[in-house]
């Protein structure tokens, strides 16, 4: 794990599994690695944010990087998270919307900054579950993970912002092995370090000003999106 400057801006890369961490990516981050699903995402992001605040090292932003599922989105392409959803949580039988955690002040809907110019957006659903064929019905989001509102949670229990950068390997088709998940990785890390690229310029010029803008016509999710493999 290392820490990135960009400008004035102090980054700390998060990614949960080695298999989307490509040599595009290799080239430019050393991301934490948290494992896979919302547990040991809190979990690794929690003790990293407590080690580096107790060190006087804490980020001022943590990027998250990674792969979803989609069945109406471009496959390798990459989408910021406009948006998170638990959708595991279901409090219903006890009259709380579902999605919303019981006696906890937040939503059901956690809103994401989406600062990259040229990168569209797209909500985006978390579980502890891979979502596959008919499952998608269920969730009002174009996206599936299974780390990013755990890793948001822990952010916001630091005071430190969270961009959530995704690219698409799986959806269209129902998952039958392993490879219908990794085939596309590497064109998602092609793609996901293309928008990296864009989000550690804005930061260098910008800072985390570049966080307040608003996504526009531009990063609607039916514009085209990032998807220009390097060479």
């Amino acid at each position: 794990m290392r820490l990135e400057r960009y400008g004035d801006v102090v980054v700390l890369p998060v990614m949960a599994a080695p298999a989307e961490y490509g040599e595009h990516l290799r080239a430019r981050i050393d991301p934490l690695m948290t494992g896979i699903g919302p547990v040991e995402a809190a979990v690794s992001l929690t003790a990293a944010l407590a080690r580096l605040e107790a060190t006087g090292q804490a980020p001022d932003l943590v990027v998250s990087l990674g792969s979803c599922g989609s069945r109406v989105l471009d496959h390798a392409a990459v989408y910021q998270a406009s948006s998170v959803a638990y959708r595991d949580m279901d409090a219903s039988p006890l009259g709380f919307e579902r999605g919303i955690t019981p006696l906890l002040d937040l939503p059901a809907v956690l809103t994401l900054p989406c600062p990259i110019a040229g990168v569209p957006c797209a909500r985006l659903s978390t579980g502890a579950n891979v979502v596959s064929g008919a499952a998608y019905d269920a969730i009002a989001a174009e996206m599936v993970d299974m780390e990013t509102w755990a890793l948001v949670r822990a952010a916001q229990t630091f005071g430190v912002p969270l961009i959530a950068l995704r690219g698409v390997s799986d959806g269209k088709a129902e998952l039958k092995v392993l490879s219908d998940w990794t085939g596309t990785l590497h064109l998602v890390d092609a793609n996901l370090a293309a928008a990296l690229d864009r989000l550690t310029d804005g930061l260098q010029s910008q800072g985390l000003s570049l966080l307040e803008m608003t996504a526009g016509p531009g990063q609607d999710p039916a514009q085209s999106p990032v998807s220009e493999t390097i060479p």
